[in-house]
């Protein structure tokens, strides 16, 4: 079963500014995605479950709507879209855990990505269940079963073969901001048989980012020469006129999909607007769609 999707990341609002803020954020994706002549594109939204990670974070974390009401919130607002979220396992125990995926599933939500700790913490810790254990134990509660894949780590390919053998049936990448997933895939396909649905995942660079450095700080990985290269493509597209901006971005998307097409892997699209959507990040999301857009199902 694959998604098939295009999908669009939609943070819960913060607690303070209650639901009428996320009413307002679903119905500015149907104004933008219209007026950008990608209405009804749109498949999927992907809600991330998200948790305090560390003090340096450029922009304050603070407390969110929780994803299960998020998406009871919007979803009259969004007909015909359908619901994708992370979901932090390394902190409830399984019988806590199996309750709150019967709860997803059953409001609609039809793929889970399970993530571990933040940053700050190494693998393993937490007293909950591992994303990896959770990949095999609940195969049977959650048909769409995910897992975050970051090309330019160190070891990675072990590691999402590891996922693949748990039970992951798709990965959600990155922020992309270089083709180094090319190389990561290409490489991947030639020494496993495992082709679970790729999510590329593109994200909208403002030119606010100069100010505050948000994605900067997302996608760090101190003393990565790849992930410093991508930093500076971030800063020169938060640097960049407006057409220039899309044309880079659009120039990256068509050499990631021409290096992935014809690999074997079911492809999905998701689309990443980090300082919130705008009319700007619609107009280059469906400029890249122009260029290639996962086939409709029947």
């Amino acid at each position: 079963m694959t998604l098939n999707t295009i999908a669009l990341e939609l943070v819960p609002p913060n607690v303070d500014r209650g639901p009428q803020q996320a009413i307002e954020d679903a119905r500015k994706v149907l104004q933008y995605s219209a007026a950008a002549g990608i209405g009804g594109r749109i498949e999927h939204v992907m809600m991330p479950g998200m948790i305090a990670e560390e003090d340096d974070r450029p922009v304050e974390m603070k407390p969110k709507l929780d994803v299960l009401d998020f998406w009871q919130t919007i979803t009259p607002e969004l007909p015909g879209v359908h619901g994708l979220c992370t979901q932090v396992t390394a902190f409830s125990d399984e019988p806590a855990l199996s309750g709150r995926l019967r709860d997803l599933v059953d409001a609609g939500i039809e793929g889970v990505v399970f993530v571990g700790v933040p940053r700050t913490m190494q693998d393993g810790e937490g007293s909950g269940v591992a994303p990896t254990d959770a990949l095999s134990i609940y195969r049977e509660q959650v048909a769409n079963r995910g897992v975050i894949m970051i090309p330019t780590r160190e070891g990675e390919a072990g590691r999402f073969n590891f996922k693949c053998d748990q039970g992951a049936t798709f990965a959600l990448t990155q922020l992309l901001y270089s083709d180094a997933i090319v190389g990561f895939l290409t490489d991947f396909a030639k020494q496993n048989d495992h082709r679970p649905e790729i999510l590329l995942s593109f994200g909208f660079v403002p030119k606010v980012e100069n100010r505050i450095g948000l994605i900067n700080w997302l996608i760090q990985d101190p003393g990565n020469a790849a992930v410093a290269d991508e930093q500076a493509f971030v800063k020169t597209l938060a640097n960049s006129e407006p057409a220039q901006r899309r044309k880079l971005m659009v120039d990256l998307y068509q050499r990631v999909i021409d290096g992935v097409a014809e690999l074997g892997y079911p492809l999905s699209i998701h689309f990443e607007a980090t300082y919130g959507v705008s009319a700007a990040a619609f107009e280059t999301f469906a400029e890249m769609l122009d260029y290639w857009s996962p086939p409709a199902t029947a």
